[in-house]
């Protein structure tokens, strides 16, 4: 934390990423106050609407404003992906630090599961099980989670091999002190700043990797706001009203560009080797 402070100071290029970051999350957050209209509000009126001062972006097919729906869609976006990389995180983390520190025949079985998931293409196994669960954002997030976990128990495998043959775990050991105590005290202190880095510049990943299926139908359903349905919707009308696709494109553009870029920046300040 006290290097992320210096680098906000120092830093101005990571400094103007974060407040772009900053920015999506407080458009997230307050979605339901910045939207100018009702997103879930249909009026056959204005059905296809072309982009003008009371619709900027246009409307859709059940004229709803296109506008007030990419600003709903940023928290949908924004929650899902969120959840799934911490959700991630965590249960790599857990497996790779179990595998890792104990070793043994844990450490084989869970690896080679874990090589097992590696070896299948993700999206496709994705949609697989996304498909057998049925779509919806709950079940979006658990098929992306069944085929992203095992990356980062191979990191945080790694990681901890080396750390539990250092000194100073030895020196912990010979103390006396208790396992759970070395893995919170000695172990995750260690590794915390490489998952971090691996979790940042993933959330642009899993976001595409998110819309993607919403796309094909196995994430978010209709009404919901999502910008992966927002593009399958609007892709029926590309030619008639190109800016159901476009507008819905271009946040997930930005947006992913945002944290790819907030995420290398992050990276060249927690990791050493890339200072």
């Amino acid at each position: 934390m006290e290097a992320i402070c210096k680098a906000l100071r120092t830093n101005r290029l990571f400094a103007f990423y974060t407040a772009l970051v900053a920015l999506i999350i407080i458009v997230a957050v307050f979605a339901n106050y910045l939207a100018p209209q009702d997103p879930m509000e249909s009026n056959m009126k204005n059905v296809l609407a072309s982009p003008s001062a009371e619709h900027w972006f246009g409307t859709d097919k059940l004229g709803r404003d296109t506008f007030s729906r990419i600003i709903a869609g940023t928290q949908v976006s924004m929650f899902m992906t969120l959840c799934l990389v911490i959700l991630v995180a965590l249960v790599g983390t857990a497996v790779g630090i179990v595998s890792g520190y104990f070793g043994g025949r844990t450490e084989t079985i869970l690896m080679r599961f874990a090589d097992m998931m590696l070896a299948f293409p993700g999206v496709v196994l994705a949609i697989a099980i996304a498909g057998i669960l049925g779509g919806s954002v709950v079940n979006t997030i658990l098929a992306l989670l069944a085929v992203a976990w095992a990356k980062y128990a191979r990191l945080v495998r790694s990681l901890v091999v080396k750390l539990r043959n250092s000194d100073f775990i030895a020196a912990a050991k010979l103390n006396g002190t208790r396992t759970g105590d070395i893995l919170r005290r000695h172990v995750m202190p260690n590794i915390l700043p490489m998952v971090v880095i691996t979790g940042a510049m993933d959330i642009g990943t899993m976001m595409m990797e998110i819309a993607g299926l919403s796309f094909l139908g196995f994430g978010a359903q209709p009404p919901t706001p999502e910008w992966g349905l927002m593009l399958n919707e609007g892709r029926q009308y590309i030619l008639a009203a190109p800016w159901l696709m476009m507008y819905p494109g271009l946040a997930i553009f930005i947006v992913v560009a945002i944290f790819n870029l907030w995420g290398d920046s992050l990276r060249d300040i927690l990791d050493p080797r890339h200072k």
